[in-house]
């Protein structure tokens, strides 16, 4: 999404660092790509995360791509927050292309030199277009809040972090300012994302520590 802010930091990077060395194997043995979803709730960190994380297999020669969620809205960000004001009902999985997101990443699978996707102007609240290259890339990340939904995916990571814990990220991001409606929101999407802990390879506690449930 263009005009969105990701302030990587120090503890980003530690998480990275042993989810990379975690799936370095797994990506090499790969004779395509690898594709890998970064899932939780609104200013959990999961743009920096996933940025982290491609920056940590680029440490290694490995070439990375990264689909945003944000991009696949079915509004843009002005126009879904009067749409949720008008029926809060609009909350949930349905306000997103989860099924494009999908097709670009099998699309990816495929082999795909390049992809034309949804590419979100936040500032002028318009959707336009944009030609993602994916040449040389050997994994490829979907981050967003859903993406844990998505099919072909070879790794979710999911982190566990509410809408307490993300609100000073999401205050230094400048997202929003705090509002009542926006925390009503966050307490929807909690009640749906936090289920999705459930299907990930790799947890990211609260604290930031890293955690492999499936081994």
């Amino acid at each position: 999404m263009r005009g969105d802010i990701i302030i990587v930091e120090d503890h980003h990077r530690a998480a990275a660092a042993r989810i990379v060395d975690h799936l370095a194997d797994a990506v090499a043995a790969r004779e395509g790509r690898y594709t890998i979803t970064v899932a939780g709730e609104s200013g959990s960190g999961k743009s920096e995360t996933a940025q982290a994380i491609a920056e940590a297999f680029a440490a290694r020669n490995v070439q990375s791509a990264i689909y945003q969620q944000d991009d696949y809205f079915v509004y843009p960000p002005k126009t879904n927050d009067q749409t949720r004001r008008k029926d809060i009902g609009w909350v949930g999985s349905g306000e997103v292309h989860l099924d494009l997101l999908d097709t670009h990443l099998q699309a990816a699978l495929d082999g795909a030199d390049e992809v034309e996707k949804p590419l979100v102007i936040y500032e002028e609240d318009r959707i336009d277009t944009e030609v993602m290259d994916l040449r040389g890339a050997k994994v490829v990340l979907a981050e967003g809040t859903y993406t844990s939904l998505l099919e072909h995916v070879d790794t979710r990571v999911f982190i566990a972090r509410n809408r307490l814990d993300t609100m000073e990220h999401r205050m230094k991001r400048g997202r929003e300012d705090f509002d009542p409606f926006i925390e009503d929101v966050l307490t929807i999407e909690h009640d749906i994302i936090s289920k999705h802990r459930e299907v990930a390879d790799v947890v990211i506690t609260r604290d930031y520590d890293v955690e492999f449930p499936r081994g």
